[in-house]
């Protein structure tokens, strides 16, 4: 927390002329002390800060001198310089406001002198000619204008002038920015200078006092003639869409001030204004000077732009106070608002878009100043029932989801504005009678706001506007539950800043309302309970994401509020915070309180430390938190340690211990957010650290008595800084312990990230500056070792945190102990550049440039430059070394790889299985990449170096290029690994060349006979080819086939370094026009040729992974040409997309361009073009490539040119894909979506498959990216007003296909292929949805939709009628719902018709049963209204019951209208006004009882699946059947007789699908009864069916059902079924317990984990129950532990695993803790074993089930002394060292160590594991491409083994205990003993830089030797050699002396 530093302030130093300096110096008195001396001294400071200082004293000496009367000559000399120098200096130089600020400080006497200077100056200014110097003339005439009265006066004095030179300045600067069309770089410069000139000029008429007098000034003056000249210039700006439109905005300003300046009488600018608006003026009646300087102005055919920044003019300069205009001024503002409403439909560009809503929040604005005083026919036009206010808050509806921000805001102070606007229009007398229950505007529209759904963020906005306008009370009676409802939106993180916003506003409202009320303080009790009682129950029971935003958007703020409500949470959260602590899933009232400790300490609202560990939370509270299960718990309780208000509060002791404890168990976190959070603290903690540190060193220095209150507890400052140093030393040494030989990802990603922050929080001293610790006496070789070891993770993360690490060591830490250690790492790095491994280039990259930055470089390479002494200098010294380094390290790598490209040129096959050639071209890319291209010094040295890259590219570019290009590249070449397909592979790869031209569409290939090639010739013809390649680099020259993925990933690979290498190249181009041609390093015809190169690679290309990153070199290359001085290169992006656009559109045969594989990297090359186009211009490349490719999208009638159309389609969706074009790219989003919907017509089938990808592409554009499971979620759709304002092109074309699509439907032909488009259309209306909030004002009315969309319901296609269904319910709205409904009914046949169509009936069935749907989920639910319409709709339904009867015949519409009928059921089953339930009142259960008791589930079914539609009537059918069973079970007793069907009948039924229906429905039922209850938590039908499900089980042979009848059985009490399994099935309980195990070891993995948990159910009911049965159980047990065993396997799926986590967990208190055991110990350990192996699973699922397990095992009565953590929900990284601790507890108690502790022993060596031979293998193995390393992200096999030696360790020091039996000894040490001689074999066997070269065999061996070690020293104390204290390894005693890691240090955490 705390403040941050300002930044020093820099101002750049006043200069004067040589004339100016000698003139001080002839006027500067002796001593010094008069004003030409001061100024003097002022301008020979260099530092503009003093100068700053020196003006200041300007004043107070003129001061002294006005007191003396003396005006003598020298003064007035030093005001004329003053003059100049204020005219000298820029505008932004903090110099000129301190001046300006001195001399309005000016005594009178001296005042008149300074004016004349300043007039005298600024006419020699006004003088100038130059256009590229007016800019800094505009600048001194707007700095006099700015609070500079002086200043002012001189401009006044001048008037004439300065207008004339504005107007001058703007005219020529307007002629030179056309002159320079195209160059935007000269551009952008002149057309900011216009703009502001245009602003100045506004600013001369507004602050210049004379222009109130204008209007009688004869028209010959030059003033006037000025005037008129700038109005004529404003007027050309205006209407000029070629300027930006900043430009415009000023000019519409500027027009109708000077109108308003100029015009006369001013009564009539009103009416004149109006008529420019509406264009009717009459030329006859207005001023000839007008009309001669406003005639464009006047025509009728005047712009949207022009209109809208008039309007914006009118509004912004005309005075709107008080009605001042009168009757006209009403009438111009009316007028405004309707020509803004008419230029709303029209506006398509985002930032015109942008301009209108502030233009018309601004004209709300006005309108509030006008009503103030206004006519009563104003206010009838305004108010809240006028069409105006409809009409603006249409717009706000509309918009208030734009994607931009700054629009969304503005629909914000709009809908604020209206309601002031409609409260304006009240009558007082209305207003102060009538509370807001009269006032129906307000009760009307705070009705529809809260009918919203709450993913609308305007409702968020719209809502507070009305809490501050109408206070929370109406709202909260409205809804009471509303805080609730919007906190329950907090998981989503697009909604999280709105609402809580919206919380704050009403939370506040209500806290300030109630307390006026009160007249005591009862009335917080009535705020907690409505805004912190739902607060504290999310914090407790929330999701994780929910809980975390609460956390960090809406807890500050209610605490900010309200900060003695900490107390209250504080006090609920403590009482409950024992009774529930949490879990994974949810945090607990443990979470809530960390969660509002934290929030309180970090916003202020704890005084210190203290108060928060000794009076609120316990210490062993805070420890719970720091290893909770939920990681947001972990997260708050460290955010509680490491936040302070105060930056420089100290850290205590007990709070250093914690965070120790933190770090021990948290670095291994699975979430990267979680461990971005973890790193963010302990940094803020370590800034305290060093920010208290800096206070204590003051202390200690002054050794002040007075020390600040329960800040040091009485302690001396130097003990405090002891504490600091020892524990950031003990904090570092953890973090490097962690970096063991076979962490994970997590740990060394969490441990380095925190390394660096203490690096970079505890910099190396400098000067005075004192640093309480430095990490870099920390790090000795080992360390150092560590650290490099590090490069070797296949994370590249890791690796940047490595190096970036290294990077901040000082050089004295980084030392290498002799050169040939040097040559080893070079020799390495080189030989990984070569690696098959794509990740080891990455390796040798890092490597080299830490050798680079380093100096550490072999002497051998000094011969590789030319210039030796050039690195001896005496300026930037390492800088020039590092570069001199570089130079060596690419000439060396360029030697190399131009060698091996020469070998690949002969041999590609060998070039891909020996030396890649991308690994050079990488390591050169990451060298050059370090460096600051544009600061070279040995440019000579580069200038060739750059000319060789840049060949040598194009020569690796050649090489590869003919895989990456042909038609198939990825399938060309033969997978297989045997030298019989190899040897052809060099034949293939001569002959592949592009094939698919774009002749590809209009003739069919046909393979030449002389295509076809003969084996044998082929082998007689390459007989080298045969021979494998050999593996260059290696000492024994091992063999390896080559394989297509070889060859593939080595071209494709080498495509994309070459383009990376070439992009970083690009920013070699100068950016400063420099007169020597030759002071860059590339040249423009070298620019030209990169440009060539990526343009012929991206437009021939075939592979995906070479052209996307082909795009990424390009864009930096047009990037860069942008920014570039030189015009030719600035037009040479635009140059290539027109040459490119001319060759899509000639569609010549023998173009090269490729139209498969979506036009490969032609959209890529466009985008890349068109996304580097400045943003801030006019975007003209944009808008006219979007013209081209959208004319070339549409249908054409020439089949032949089917090929530009399929490229149109592929590059529209490239770039509407890319988010850089932003809202620029929206105003074609509809004109894209008409050429998809058409496309998809096309007979062409490559035209329509990239119709249907673009259409999806603009799906996403248009709705936004996919946020939820759920197709049609809300939070993807849009309202229909909203989507037709955004694209109002989109209503007629999609009304208009549409109905074609339906006249096709309906014709008796049914000639489908004719619109193939209305899966597309129906798709897009599908996503629209109603909202409460649709007005009547717009014009787009979606009724026209609905009549189209009914028939489209007739198709003959079944997913059209669906479609067509959801896509009605958006056109309906919500009250015309059942109107339609009871229409759609009508249509329906009677049972008599003779003639209709099944398709017809499912189509309309379908849209009756999605508007139901619709209305039953609307907010209309629970209302009278809503029972009434639907008991109208049901009547209706039963007029057409005979379709869901066997009269229909159809079964697919029998379905449809069963389902209606079951929806219906759902609706009306609550009684209304007191009477008996709608459903029986019509009788309607009686029909629905009968079309059950009829139907085939009672009578049989005579059908076989064969018959359509039958599995979806059996599903529909039987859902209706249970919901009567379960409406007839609610009822009374005496009438249950009334069933139509049992759940037994439903359950016999031969169909599965019925059965599974009733088993869920069952299911559901038994898992949600409340447990300990048994059979009395169910309904009376649900008893004694434990019988049924045995039966059930044992004859069912459909695998689901089967399996959720084993789920049922589970959740039932088994001492309610286990008995009856006798009498039942003829089993008893043990043979069933057979029965399910053998289940469990046979069947599919889900039916398998269900039969094993109800196995251990059964096993944990039975050792419960049956004393006397538990030794007769044994050998079922042993069978049962078999099982639990083998399904840990890390192999087996998720469920297996968890199943067996949940059958420990069950059986746990009898088979893992009892005191008495029944096992075996060897069984028991082999369950331990289970447990271990889970609780290092990668599954985090699996990892917290296991967890649940240890926390059972703790909480046993005989284990809850053995750890502090009983009873406690701990996170799994903890529960392995817990577990662990509980078992070495239980074998003391079993009196068991003696047999157990061989068993452990062997853990820790890992017998069991084969590892020795693994290890050996690896020898012998060949490499595949992508086999990487073991990579872990969880599981650390030395965490285990530390672990496991530690409590074993203590075991053995603490215990007495019976010794081993010899032979046991004997063997294990033997065994240990032999590994330990063979791994050190297998040590020297590797080669010198094994670490980098032979990773994975190395980190193997490593991880094995601190094996053997720990269980050594365990056995070397055993027998009686060492005393306890060397139980700690050492690191001389490991084997690879090298690579010490030590093991295990002593911990008190457990």
């Amino acid at each position: 927390m705390g403040a941050k530093k300002k930044k020093e302030m820099q101002v750049t130093a006043l200069t004067i002329c040589h004339q100016d300096l000698e003139t001080l110096r002839s006027l500067a008195d002796v001593e010094g002390k008069n004003l030409a001396s001061l100024l003097l001294h002022c301008v020979q400071l260099t530092d503009g800060v003093s100068q700053i200082h020196c003006v200041k004293q300007i004043v107070p000496l003129l001061e002294k001198a006005d007191k003396n009367g003396t005006c003598d000559p020298s003064i007035r000399s030093c005001l004329d310089i003053l003059a100049g120098i204020y005219l000298s200096l820029s505008l932004k130089n903090p110099l000129k406001k301190v001046l300006a600020s001195s001399l309005n400080g000016l005594p009178e006497f001296f005042l008149t002198e300074a004016v004349q200077s300043f007039t005298s100056r600024l006419q020699e200014e006004l003088s100038t000619t130059d256009v590229y110097s007016y800019r800094k003339v505009i600048d001194n005439i707007s700095s006099c204008m700015e609070n500079f009265d002086v200043g002012r006066a001189g401009v006044s004095n001048l008037l004439k002038n300065v207008l004339h030179f504005m107007q001058k300045s703007l005219t020529e600067i307007s002629e030179e920015n056309r002159k320079f069309a195209g160059n935007h770089i000269v551009q952008t410069q002149l057309m900011n200078d216009l703009s502001v000139g245009t602003r100045v000029s506004v600013m001369l008429v507004q602050k210049i006092q004379d222009f109130q007098t204008l209007h009688v000034r004869i028209s010959s003056s030059p003033t006037w003639q000025s005037m008129c000249g700038l109005l004529s210039i404003f007027t050309k700006f205006l209407i000029d869409d070629h300027l930006l439109q900043t430009i415009q905005s000023t000019s519409g300003l500027a027009v109708i001030l000077f109108i308003k300046a100029m015009f006369h009488p001013p009564e009539e600018i009103p009416d004149l204004i109006s008529s420019l608006l509406l264009r009717s003026v009459d030329c006859t009646s207005i001023p000839d000077w007008f009309l001669n300087c406003c005639r464009s102005l006047c025509c009728a055919d005047v712009s949207q732009s022009t209109l809208l920044f008039l309007c914006q003019g009118t509004l912004t300069m005309l005075d709107w106070q008080n009605g001042r205009m009168g009757p006209s001024g009403e009438a111009l503002l009316l007028n405004i608002v309707h020509v803004l409403f008419t230029l709303s439909s029209q506006i398509k560009e985002s930032t015109l878009e942008l301009f209108f809503s502030r233009i018309l929040a601004s004209w709300t604005n006005s309108a509030i100043h006008v009503l103030e005083s206004s006519s009563p026919s104003l206010k009838d036009s305004l108010n809240g029932n006028s069409s105006i206010i409809g009409k603006l808050l249409e717009y706000v509806y509309t918009h208030w989801e734009h994607p931009l921000d700054a629009l969304r805001h503005q629909t914000k102070i709009i809908f604020r504005n209206v309601l002031q606007i409609h409260q304006l229009t009240k009558e007082k007398s209305d207003s102060e009678a009538s509370g807001l229950a009269a006032d129906h505007f307000i009760c009307e529209l705070t009705e529809s706001l809260l009918r919203l759904e709450w993913h609308v963020k305007g409702k968020y906005m719209c809502l507070g506007c009305l809490v501050d306008y109408t206070g929370i009370g109406h709202i909260l009676a409205l809804a009471k539950t509303i805080p609730s409802q919007i906190l329950e939106v907090m998981g989503d993180q697009s909604l999280v800043p709105y609402a809580s916003d919206l919380l704050e506003t009403m939370f506040r409202s209500h806290k300030s309302h109630l307390k006026s009320q009160a007249v005591d303080s009862t009335w917080i009790d009535e705020w907690h309970e409505t805004w912190v009682s739902p607060l504290l129950f999310i914090l407790c029971e929330g999701n994780l994401d929910q809980k975390s935003y609460v956390i960090d958007y809406y807890l500050p703020k209610l605490l900010n509020c309200s900060p003695e409500s900490l107390s209250y949470m504080v006090k609920i959260l403590q009482s409950s915070a024992d009774a529930k602590s949490g879990s994974y899933n949810s945090t607990g009232a443990l979470g809530a309180l960390m969660a509002c400790l934290r929030a309180a300490r970090a916003h202020g609202h704890l005084r210190s430390a203290t108060d928060v560990w000794r009076n609120l939370v316990s210490s062993a509270r805070i420890k719970q938190g720091l290893i909770h299960q939920h990681c947001q718990v972990r997260i708050d309780t460290l955010g509680l340690l490491c936040e302070s208000n105060r930056s420089t509060e100290i850290v205590s002791t007990e709070e250093m211990q914690w965070i120790q404890f933190f770090i021990a168990y948290n670095l291994n976190s699975q979430s990267p957010g979680v461990r971005q959070q973890i790193c963010s603290l302990l940094k803020k903690l370590f800034c305290r650290i060093q920010e208290s540190s800096q206070v204590l060193y003051k202390l200690e220095q002054s050794r002040s008595k007075h020390e600040p209150e329960n800040e040091l507890s009485k302690q001396h400052p130097s003990v405090s800084l002891q504490q600091y140093k020892n524990f950031m030393s003990s904090i570092c040494n953890s973090l490097f312990e962690a970096l063991f030989p076979g962490s994970s990802y997590p740990t060394r990603f969490s441990a380095l990230t925190i390394l660096g922050s203490v690096a970079e929080v505890f910099p190396v001293p400098e000067g005075q500056v004192q640093t309480v610790y430095q990490l870099s006496h920390d790090i000795d070789v080992g360390r150092f070792q560590t650290l490099m070891e590090c490069f070797t993770s296949t994370f590249e993360e890791v690796k940047i945190l490595a190096f970036d690490l290294l990077m901040k060591l000082p050089k004295t830490v980084v030392q290498f102990q002799d050169s040939e250690k040097l040559q080893g790492l070079f020799q390495a790095a080189l030989e990984l550049s070569t690696s098959t491994k794509p990740y080891d280039c990455v390796t040798a990259s890092y490597l080299l440039n830490f050798l680079i930055w380093q100096n550490a470089l072999p002497s051998s390479l000094s011969a590789y430059l030319q210039t030796q002494q050039a690195a001896c200098g005496d300026g930037d010294t390492s800088a020039i070394v590092v570069e001199r380094n570089t130079l060596m390290v690419i000439k060396c790598l360029l030697e190399n790889l131009e060698e091996e490209i020469s070998q690949a040129e002969n041999s590609l096959l060998q070039a891909a299985a020996s030396f890649p050639l991308y690994g050079r071209a990488h390591c050169i890319t990451g060298a050059l990449q370090r460096l600051s291209l544009n600061s070279l010094q040995l440019v000579s040295e580069w200038r060739p170096v750059v000319e060789k890259l840049l060949l040598v590219s194009y020569r690796l570019s050649a090489v590869v290029s003919p895989v990456i290009q042909s038609s198939s590249p990825e399938g060309l070449i033969p997978m297989d690994t045997d030298s019989e397909s190899a040897s052809r592979l060099q034949t293939i790869l001569s002959e592949i060349q592009p094939r698919d031209t774009n002749d590809y569409f209009n003739q069919a290939k046909i393979l030449k006979e002389h295509d076809s090639f003969d084996l044998e010739d082929l082998n007689a013809s390459v007989p080298d080819i045969g021979a494998p390649a050999e593996i260059k680099g290696s000492k024994e020259r091992k063999t390896c086939d080559v394989t297509a993925q070889m060859v593939l990933v080595c071209c494709w690979r080498s495509m994309k370094e070459v383009a990376l290498l070439l992009g970083t190249l690009c920013q070699l181009l100068p950016m400063q026009s420099t007169p020597e041609p030759c002071s860059g390093l590339l040249t423009v015809e070298q620019v030209k040729e990169i440009g060539d190169y990526f343009k012929q690679h991206l437009l021939q290309s075939r592979h995906r992974g070479a052209f996307e990153l082909a795009y990424t070199g390009f864009v930096k290359l047009t990037e860069i040409l942008n920014r570039c001085p030189s015009v030719s290169l600035q037009k040479l992006p635009e140059h290539w997309l027109w040459s490119v656009l001319e060759e899509i559109k000639c569609s010549d045969p023998s173009s090269k361009l490729c139209a498969t594989r979506r036009s490969a990297g032609l959209p890529f090359y466009i985008q890349a073009l068109l996304a580097s186009e400045p943003k801030k211009g006019k975007m003209n490349l944009l808008k006219i490539t979007m013209k081209e490719l959208i004319s070339l999208a549409g249908p054409t009638d020439d089949s032949q040119s089917t090929v530009p159309q399929v490229h149109a389609l592929n590059i529209l969706r490239a770039l509407f894909r890319d988010t850089r074009l932003g809202e620029n790219i929206i105003p074609y989003v509809a004109d894209g979506a008409k050429a998809a919907i058409l496309g998809f017509t096309s007979p062409v089938w490559a035209v329509r498959n990239s119709s249907t990808l673009l259409f999806s592409t603009l799906i996403t554009r248009i709705f936004g990216v996919k946020r939820g499971k759920d197709e049609l979620s809300k939070k993807n759709r849009m309202t229909g007003s909203e989507f037709f304002s955004r694209f109002p092109e989109l209503y007629p074309f999609l009304l208009q296909q549409l109905e074609a699509v339906a006249n096709t439907v309906d014709s008796d032909a049914g000639e489908l292929n004719r619109h193939p488009s209305m899966f597309l259309l129906l798709l897009v209306l599908g996503r629209l949805y109603p909202s409460p909030m649709d007005g009547t004002y717009s014009t787009l009315s979606m009724a026209p939709f609905i009549p189209f969309i009914m028939r489209c319901g007739h198709s003959p296609v079944y997913r059209s009628r669906e479609m067509a269904a959801r896509a009605l319910v958006p056109f309906v709205m919500v009250d015309e719902i059942p109107n339609t409904i009871r229409t759609l009914l009508a249509k329906l046949p009677n049972s008599t018709d003779q003639c209709f169509r099944q398709n017809h009936i499912h189509g309309t069935l379908l849209q009756v049963f999605h508007l139901l749907q619709a209305f039953s989920d609307s907010k209309y639910r629970l209302n009278a209204y809503f029972q009434q319409e639907l008991a109208d709709v049901a009547v209706c339904t039963r007029a057409k019951l005979w379709l869901a009867e066997r009269q229909n015949p159809c079964l697919v519409t029998r379905a449809v209208y069963i389902d209606i009928l079951f929806l219906l059921t759902r609706c009306l089953d609550k009684p209304t006004k007191g009477n008996q339930p709608a459903l029986e009142h019509l009788g309607f259960w009686g029909d629905i009882r009968r079309i059950i008791s009829r139907s085939e589930l009672i009578t049989g079914f005579p059908y076989t699946f064969t018959v359509p539609g039958l599995p979806q009537y059996l599903q529909s059918l039987t859902k209706l059947a249970i919901s009567v069973v379960w409406a007839v079970e609610a009822q009374a007793g005496e009438q249950a007789r009334d069933i139509p069907i049992s759940f037994s009948q439903l359950l016999e039924s031969s169909f599965p699908e019925v059965r599974l229906l009733t088993l869920e429905a069952l299911l559901e039922r038994f898992s949600t009864a409340a447990p300990g209850l048994g059979e009395k938590g169910l309904p009376p039908l649900l008893w004694n069916m434990g019988g049924t499900f045995l039966m059930l089980a044992m004859k069912e042979n459909h695998p689901e059902c089967f399996c959720k009848i084993l789920k049922i059985l589970h959740h039932m009490d088994p001492s309610e079924w286990l008995p009856e399994t006798e009498h039942c099935i003829h089993l008893t309980p043990k043979e069933f317990l057979i029965w399910t195990m053998d289940i469990a070891s046979n069947e599919r993995s889900e039916i398998q984990s269900v039969a094993l948990r109800l196995a251990s159910k059964v096993i944990a009911h039975r050792m419960q129950t049956c004393e006397e049965t538990r030794d007769s159980m044994v050998p079922t047990l042993k069978q049962w532990v078999r099982l639990v065993a083998a399904s840990c396997g890390e192999h087996l799926p998720t469920e297996s695993r968890l199943a067996a986590a949940k059958a420990l967990t069950s059986t746990t208190p009898f088979l893992l803790t009892s005191p008495d055991p029944v096992l075996k110990l060897q069984d028991t350990l082999a369950l331990w074993r289970c447990v271990l192996t889970l609780l290092q699973s990668e599954e985090q699922a699996v990892r917290d089930a296991a967890t649940e397990t240890v926390a059972t095992a703790m909480s046993q009565e005989n284990t809850c002394q053995s750890t502090e953590f009983a009873f406690c929900q701990v996170d799994a990284s903890i529960a392995l060292t817990l577990a662990l601790a509980v078992l070495c507890d239980l074998l003391q108690q079993w009196d068991q160590l003696a047999p157990g502790l061989p068993v452990l022993l062997g853990w820790l060596l890992g017998e069991g594991e084969d590892f020795v031979v693994h290890v050996e293998s690896t020898h012998q193995v060949e490499d595949y491409l992508f086999e990487k390393a073991e990579i872990n992200f969880w599981a650390e096999t030395l965490t285990f083994v530390k672990y496991l030696y530690k409590h074993l360790s203590h075991l053995l020091s603490k215990s007495s205990w019976c010794p081993l039996s010899p032979e046991s000894l004997r063997h294990l040490h033997r065994t240990a003993s032999e590994q330990c001689h063979h791994l050190s074999q297998l040590f020297r066997e590797l080669p010198p830089t094994a670490e980098f070269l032979k990773t994975v065999e190395f980190t193997r061996l490593r991880i094995q030797e601190e094996r053997t070690l720990a269980c050594l020293r365990l056995l070397a104390f055993l027998e009686g050699k060492e005393r306890e204290d060397t139980l700690v390894l050492s690191a001389s005693d490991s084997v690879a002396e090298t690579n010490p890691f030590t093991l295990a240090r002593t911990e008190t955490a457990c």
